[in-house]
């Protein structure tokens, strides 16, 4: 099981993201964490290609191919299945990755930013990345270490396997346990470089990121937001400017910002029954 937390305040939310994040070796407060918000706090860390259902992982080729078919070939830097399964993420195709942050504020940005859900608790998952990056195989922690690197470019997957197909060869003969790695995708866009995204990939594509963390469990941590506090850490998100319309650069992410802007708790059913107080509120919600 993954370790759960209940968050209480604002003030414990921000105590628990930034926990751990001293880096004695260089001096400085360096995080090994990744983070990835939920809107709900049970969802589970099932990849895009998994809720295809059925036999998923077979299906994995055949949308690569397409998408590279009928995408323009300008679009990735290099023409390789790497650039392209991480624009496929990016737009939404259904692939192995998952997405995470280096920014905890990112992250709490996607557990907040959906009012239809704000009758349901959120979480933020918190990964370590250094530490799950022991488990790789000798040669992927060879090609990190001779980087100085602590997480992969879609280059340095390069140098491990050209193709998906090599990879999953290459792992399935490594003798390692399935292991999880992490990438940096191609600053395609605006987008790609606010969100400070990071991508997960398992190396066993039937395999779900949740039940490999089953067996490592130190590795990761769920901060469940009570939905009462969603309303604060939203408000408070917006001041420190992580909305909308800098981690959706465009028309499309301004209109969602001003959307949620103009909408008032009051007047949202779920705000109303369960998110319009604070947690340490003794106020009514019926009360005007």
């Amino acid at each position: 099981m993954i370790e759960s937390i209940e968050i209480a305040s604002w003030e414990h939310l921000q105590e628990e993201v930034f926990r751990d994040s001293w880096n004695a070796q260089l001096g400085r407060y360096r995080s090994s964490w990744l983070f990835r918000g939920v809107s709900c706090a049970d969802f589970a860390l099932d990849t895009s290609l998994m809720r295809l259902r059925g036999e998923f992982w077979r299906l994995e080729q055949h949308l690569l191919r397409n998408f590279r078919k009928y995408a323009h070939r300008e679009t990735v830097p290099f023409d390789d299945d790497w650039n392209w399964i991480a624009l496929g993420q990016h737009h939404g195709l259904p692939t192995r990755l998952l997405d995470w942050s280096y920014s905890p504020y990112v992250a709490m940005h996607f557990a907040t930013h959906d009012l239809n859900a704000y009758d349901q608790d959120g979480a933020v998952f918190m990964v370590n990345f250094q530490e799950a990056h022991k488990r790789l195989p000798a040669e992927m922690i060879e090609i990190l270490r001779s980087d100085g690197s602590n997480v992969f470019t879609t280059e340095l997957l390069s140098q491990f396997a050209l193709t998906l197909r090599d990879f999953d060869r290459k792992a399935a003969e490594s003798g390692c346990e399935p292991f999880v790695l992490f990438f940096e995708p191609p600053s395609l866009d605006e987008r790609i470089t606010n969100q400070f995204a990071v991508f997960s990939m398992v190396s066993d594509p039937k395999l779900a990121f949740g039940d490999w963390l089953s067996t490592e469990r130190s590795l990761c941590r769920r901060l469940v937001i009570d939905r009462r506090l969603k309303w604060e850490i939203r408000d408070k998100l917006d001041q420190a400017n992580i909305t909308e319309r800098v981690l959706f650069p465009g028309l499309d992410g301004l209109s969602r910002w001003l959307a949620r802007q103009y909408t008032s708790p009051r007047r949202n059913l779920h705000a109303i029954r369960q998110s319009a107080f604070p947690l340490n509120s003794s106020k009514d919600a019926s009360e005007s």
